[in-house]
């Protein structure tokens, strides 16, 4: 649907971006802003910025910055329409039915047809599990002791063994060659033309927290290679992003997360009664997918292979979840492989009994360290200790860091005082556990021409936006004109019609913008980072010279496109007039 700029502004300023942000990462204020981990890409020191003055958030990392559409469009994998419907829901604003733009139409279009095709794909894979071609399969799921009701719970189905009968039945109900591989359901090559992606497989649907088939899982029957075969990533699937079984664990009223390697462990934890289960997507677990279990639990229990590689990722998620500000424990499934075999094995009493009985995670990583020291031999004791010491040192909270100290004392029978004085030696050494700095914008690594130009632009857009009084001290001088990038001089012209009303709205000036890359420029013009100043003197001579860089960009600009034309020579004589003029005027700041 397409709605009125007014329509989206009023959405847009009846969701706070701080609360609405909030309910996917941890942050802490900081100042006026609040910083935390970015969702859009790995980090371990918070460079991820919101702003409540500016209705906007940015990542001093990688770049990532918008509005709080752009966010939902960047973290749901939204469109623009579902963003503003979403948001609009949440704040209780009625949105008007409304004609369909041609672009608008387009997207969305695209966007309903992959889930439409994938919804006939499950269809048609759960009816050739319980044909005769699917018997192979269906064997294979009543060995695993999954009954008639969970196969039908969780939509699993069979894949036969010839290349192309998916791709087949999908023509035949009128899908286009090329919107069956955009699904990520077939591929094309020249020795066999288009041919499935998936064929003899027992086959997953995976959903979407509202139910919606956006990809499979296919675990081969025999031999075969792969073993499980995922689709690729789409327009609707992301595989760091979803989790399979939240569509049911999110309404789970457990209190934790239990999170597995594989399908059948997710599948088989259910029927036993545990739906708060979930697992990645054949890939590793990974931030974005934290993100997404905080929106429903401060609790997750890993449940991973009791073998050396489950161990490591438990390891590798552990550090993942504590940096998403969620708690983590550790279920040892011992002597059994995976919670499927536990199942089998123990049942589920049993199995809520290890849960009770989970690990604190940070007593897991250290168990795990403890394999690698000789505890009978003085010198490898005091490297563990050592060992111990440094992994403390990861609390950057003072509190939580004394009661780990006391815990670790009594667990291992070390002096309290010994091991807090050994923790301080070590962080004052190293450095940690001391606040991370705010981190740079690396605008300063950018050192050609072309960037040497826009830089004063985008610096004094971020000025006016901090401080819009100097608006009227400089709007004699400096027009949108000046501005030599198109996307620049367009947000010029917005905020310098804005700041002649009194009104400071950069986010709204981002919902102008409606190309995904355009809105994370337009965050960054208005959240580069200015240089920290001690005194007013200084900081006068730091504006007049990213006001005459501004205005000596603009006239060089001129003079690059006047060539032989009067017209553009008589606009770069007045241009170099008013930077002679700027050049010799003061401008105070108070």
């Amino acid at each position: 649907m397409y709605y009125p700029d007014e329509l989206v502004e009023e959405v847009r300023t009846r969701n706070d971006i701080v609360d609405v942000i909030s309910g996917y990462v941890k942050m802490q204020k900081k100042g006026s802003n609040y910083f935390g981990l970015c969702p859009f890409h790995s980090e371990k020191s918070p460079s991820f910025s919101v702003s409540a003055s500016k209705q906007m958030y940015y990542c001093f990392g990688c770049g990532a910055g918008g509005n709080v559409f752009t966010f939902l469009m960047e973290y749901e994998n939204y469109s623009f329409q579902e963003a503003i419907q979403f948001l609009a829901q949440r704040a209780g604003v009625a949105l008007p039915e409304r004609e369909d733009s041609a672009q608008a139409r387009e997207r969305d279009n695209k966007r309903a047809e992959l889930l439409k095709v994938c919804k006939e794909a499950a269809k048609y894979f759960y009816y050739q599990l319980r044909a005769g071609t699917g018997a192979g399969g269906y064997a294979y799921l009543r060995g695993r002791e999954l009954s008639d009701e969970t196969i039908h719970k969780f939509g699993l189905g069979f894949a036969n063994m010839t290349s192309d009968d998916l791709t087949r039945y999908l023509k035949s109900k009128g899908y286009g060659d090329k919107l069956i591989q955009e699904a990520g359901l077939a591929a094309f090559d020249e020795k066999y033309g288009l041919h499935d992606k998936f064929w003899n497989r027992v086959m997953f649907p995976i959903q979407d927290s509202n139910n919606r088939v956006i990809g499979f899982g296919g675990r081969v029957m025999g031999d075969g290679k792969p073993k499980y075969l995922n689709s690729p990533e789409t327009p609707i699937f992301d595989k760091s992003r979803n989790l399979y079984g939240l569509n049911f664990a999110r309404s789970s009223r457990a209190g934790n997360f239990i999170l597995c390697e594989g399908y059948m462990d997710v599948i088989a934890m259910h029927q036993a009664g545990f739906t708060q289960a979930v697992a990645s997507l054949g890939t590793a677990f990974t931030a974005g997918q934290a993100n997404l279990l905080r929106r429903f639990t401060q609790e997750v229990i890993l449940a991973y292979d009791s073998d050396g590689a489950g161990v490591n990722a438990a390891l590798r998620a552990i550090g993942i979840l504590k940096e998403a500000g969620l708690t983590g424990k550790v279920l040892n499934l011992e002597p059994y492989k995976d919670p499927d075999e536990f199942m089998k094995n123990q049942g589920a009493q049993a199995f809520q009994e290890r849960i009770g009985q989970a690990e604190n995670s940070f007593f897991f990583e250290l168990r795990m360290l403890e394999r690698d020291y000789d505890l009978k031999d003085p010198e490898s004791k005091t490297r563990f200790y050592r060992q111990i010491a440094q992994k403390l040192c990861g609390f950057s909270e003072e509190v939580e860091r004394e009661n780990y100290i006391e815990a670790v004392a009594q667990k291992y029978h070390i002096g309290f005082e010994n091991l807090r004085r050994l923790v301080r030696s070590y962080a004052s050494q190293t450095g940690e556990a001391a606040p991370a700095p705010r981190p740079k914008s690396g605008l300063q690594k950018k050192r050609d021409p072309a960037q040497n130009r826009k830089k004063p632009q985008k610096l004094l857009l971020t000025w006016l936006v901090e401080e819009p009084s100097l608006y009227r001290k400089i709007k004699q001088y400096i027009s949108p004109e000046d501005f030599t990038e198109d996307l620049y001089r367009k947000a010029a012209e917005k905020l310098f019609e804005d700041l002649e009303k009194e009104i400071i709205n950069p986010a709204g000036i981002i919902s102008l913008f409606t190309d995904g890359e355009q809105q994370r420029e337009v965050a960054e013009l208005f959240n580069t980072k200015l240089e920290e100043l001690s005194t007013r003197t200084e900081k006068e001579r730091a504006f007049h010279d990213v006001l005459l860089g501004v205005k000596r960009g603009s006239f060089e600009a001129l003079r690059e496109r006047a060539g032989g034309d009067v017209s553009a020579l008589g606009r770069m004589i007045e241009s170099k007039k008013q930077l002679e003029e700027l050049s010799k005027t003061h401008i105070s700041l108070n």
